[in-house]
């Protein structure tokens, strides 16, 4: 009777030991809108996810859910992972804003981060890169690079997010190619690759020898490399399996520094509330590495660029800049303000065709 007694004993305290170790690890959620293995954006995510990981070790557990749909099974998926335990929520793309919003409002002890939106709550900060910087140094090469004077430019969806990157683009390339035309084909996608696709051999038959992309696959870059002589240039990460061409450089979004520094402030009890914005200078916008198919000089051109952007003594919207109908915007000298850039929902002169409403 003594032995079971010690038995059972023993058995529950290792259950409790076991509980409160349970307890004691910070359960981080990541809700991807693309499958992990897409090569460009839920990768980086991935990859950022991974980080964690290998920073904190068995102090956490990471769960995440890809290929979930922006609006109410986001909203579901969120959910689940806050009952499920979570500590705090990633919700990486700009269509998971109101879900993000409205579970928080459920759950206010779990902390929620959202990519690239702009609501906030006291359980819920936003996070985006300065993507439009990226563009800027994409600009200044495809701008250099082109021979038919058409760069064609993948549009996702018409958020200010992907119409800053099409105007900082143009701007950029304009500048050294005055002949610059963009053509631009909206997917309304963030992933699909064949429709990605289809958007790449579009913008080729109509001239364009320079191809951008918001969109997250790959398929624009295989689409470019069968059509030959056409250039490319990674997105979110560095699809570096087409270099050195017709992929010449990309834009590398690294979350990694901020998903530790963020799980970190939850472990630590300092969590709180925030906007961030970061860009080259923090290193949450990468250039992947310009391949030996660009020109020296257009290379250095282009590096130069992202110096300048980096340590702040240039802003990729300096004015003189006009509105698409002509009006004034920037005057010479004058600097874009954040408040402008994060509600941006026109084009710059110069740039043709109307943006979706």
């Amino acid at each position: 009777m003594k032995l079971t007694t010690l038995l059972t004993s023993a058995a529950m305290a290792l259950g409790l030991a076991t509980t409160a170790m349970a307890a004691d690890k910070t359960k981080v959620g990541f809700v991807y809108v693309g499958p992990v293995g897409d090569g460009g954006w839920t990768y980086e995510h991935d990859q950022g996810r991974k980080a964690v990981v290998e920073a904190f070790g068995d102090k956490v557990e990471t769960v995440y859910v890809e290929n979930v749909a922006e609006g109410p099974d986001s909203e579901r998926v969120m959910t689940q992972m806050a009952l499920e335990g979570a500590d705090l929520i990633f919700t990486t793309s700009f269509g998971y804003m109101d879900p993000t919003i409205n579970v928080a409002k459920k759950f206010p002890n779990v902390r929620f981060e959202h990519a690239t939106g702009y609501k906030t709550a006291p359980n819920v900060s936003t996070y985006s890169a300065r993507f439009y910087e990226g563009r800027a140094v994409q600009g200044t090469i495809a701008g250099h690079m082109t021979e038919s004077n058409i760069v064609g430019y993948i549009g996702s969806f018409p958020i200010p997010e992907v119409v800053r990157g099409i105007n900082s683009a143009y701007i950029h390339a304009k500048k050294v190619n005055p002949d610059v035309q963009f053509k631009i084909v909206w997917a309304f996608t963030w992933f699909d690759p064949a429709k990605e696709a289809d958007a790449a051999k579009v913008l080729i038959e109509q001239g364009a020898d320079v191809i951008l992309q918001h969109t997250d696959s790959t398929a624009p870059q295989a689409a470019a490399q069968t059509a030959g002589n056409v250039i490319t240039f990674g997105q979110a990460s560095d699809m570096s399996e087409y270099g050195p061409k017709p992929r010449v450089s990309s834009i590398i979004d690294d979350w990694a520094p901020y998903y530790i520094a963020r799980t970190q402030a939850v472990m630590d009890g300092t969590w709180e509330s925030a906007m961030t914005w970061d860009g080259i200078g923090a290193g949450m916008v990468g250039i992947g590495e310009i391949s030996d198919a660009v020109p020296a000089d257009v290379k250095e051109a282009a590096l130069a660029m992202k110096a300048a952007l980096a340590d702040g003594s240039y802003h990729a919207f300096t004015g003189p800049i006009n509105k698409q109908d002509g009006s004034a915007w920037l005057a010479d000298g004058e600097t874009a303000d954040d408040g402008t850039l994060a509600g941006m929902n026109f084009f710059v002169e110069g740039i043709e065709g109307e943006i979706p409403q």
